[in-house]
């Protein structure tokens, strides 16, 4: 008998990370194995109209406290064996997203939860909030061994409760950048690049300032900054944190070295930009971040990175996988990133160790272990067997 899932969280054509993710976990999960998923996606508040594909049977409304327990009952009364939650604070109601505990705990079914955020140094309130729902679920996903050890000692969570599975990154062939240059007519620059959704956490300002640095040694580096402003930013404070980026960049003078690639990108233009990118940057400044999708793929992807110290490149970029700057330090972006384009060699290893080590995190594989972890508490849904598809 194949299994059937259910999968919750947030899920296109709303415009965020999880949403994306939850996307990608449920088409490969789709193409590894056989049986039926369905999506329950959850609306912020202002979008309870937006138009889902037909694998979403059913919307839960983040700012409606009944509306937690009529999403239990719908569960409970689904064909579904197993309940899978992308979870992230800040896509549920109360007080830190405490309203999933309504949900989490009328649901009867067994429960795998992907915790994308868990903080080194809670407060009493996030760490109660977070013991408990651990508490409520059969099975714990984090993208990282960092947010595994976290649960173990902060939030004393069973070790045995929790599997690792990376962020996962799309199959790209290892190559060179010159097709894709020559595609987004870019050939003769040295590309430097960092995608998504933009908000003033990302550190944009230091690495536009490192530029300047940057074109004194190497005039045709070019640094591409690919991603619209975060709707949630959008609507609080619209694109201040943008124009005061471009405020930066006009009074460095680097109009030619600098552009802003302002929408949000489909994959396939995506991948493209990557495959051009000589660079990867990430200068976020949040140091207890311990997932960055943004860096898994340019990990999967086999680029040279530059990151900030946060807790997922200290993992990520370990044994020579990439570069650790400061935080809010244009000086040591602009060194490292000279540094690179300054030797080719040293970059061109660099990317090799990054490549083979993403491959741990390409979609396929990172939906077997979602399988492996679903499988593993069939017997106590209805005695399934997930089947592999060839």
């Amino acid at each position: 008998m194949n299994a059937h899932m259910l999968f919750l969280g947030s899920y296109p054509p709303r415009e965020c990370g999880i949403a994306t993710f939850t996307k990608d976990v449920v088409d490969n999960f789709r193409q590894k194995f056989h049986g039926d998923s369905s999506v329950i996606a959850i609306n912020e508040p202002l979008n309870a109209a937006r138009l889902y594909p037909k694998e979403v049977i059913a919307t839960l409304s983040q700012q409606d406290r009944s509306d937690y327990l009529r999403i239990a009952r719908l569960i409970n009364n689904h064909p579904a064996d197993i309940l899978n939650i992308q979870h992230e604070y800040g896509l549920f109601g109360g007080l830190e997203g405490e309203w999933v505990l309504d949900l989490l705990e009328a649901v009867h079914k067994p429960i795998v939860i992907a915790l994308h955020t868990v903080l080194p140094e809670p407060d009493a309130h996030h760490l109660w909030l977070a013991k408990s729902i651990c508490s409520q679920v059969t099975s714990i996903v984090v993208l990282s061994e960092t947010g595994k050890a976290l649960l173990c000692s902060v939030y004393g969570v069973p070790r045995e409760k929790i599997t690792v599975i990376h962020h996962g990154v799309p199959d790209v062939p290892f190559q060179g950048t010159h097709a894709a240059k020559a595609a987004l007519g870019l050939v003769g620059r040295d590309v430097i690049s960092t995608f998504g959704l933009i908000g003033r956490g990302k550190g944009l300002e230091y690495a536009i300032e490192a530029m300047s640095q940057v074109v004194a040694r190497h005039p045709q580096a070019l640094y591409l900054v690919l991603g619209q402003t975060h709707p949630g930013v959008r609507r609080s404070e619209g694109e201040s944190y943008r124009e005061f980026l471009q405020d930066i960049l006009v009074r460095e003078k680097l109009e030619r070295n600098v552009v802003f690639v302002d929408r949000y990108l489909e994959f396939r233009e995506l991948v493209q930009y990557l495959s051009a990118t000589d660079i990867y940057l990430t200068p976020y400044l949040n140091p207890t971040q311990i997932v960055s999708g943004t860096l898994a793929y340019a990990v999967g992807s086999g680029k040279a990175i530059v990151s900030t110290p946060y807790l997922y490149a200290q993992e990520l970029l370990a044994h020579g996988r990439g570069f650790l700057s400061k935080f809010r330090d244009a000086d040591s972006i602009a060194s490292l990133i000279c540094a690179l384009l300054d030797d080719p060699d040293l970059r061109h290893l660099t990317e090799r160790r990054a490549y083979q080590y993403g491959r741990r995190m390409i979609w396929s594989n990172v939906a077997l272990e979602y399988g492996k972890v679903f499988e593993a508490l069939l017997p106590d849904a209805r005695g399934c067997n997930l089947k592999v598809s060839a």
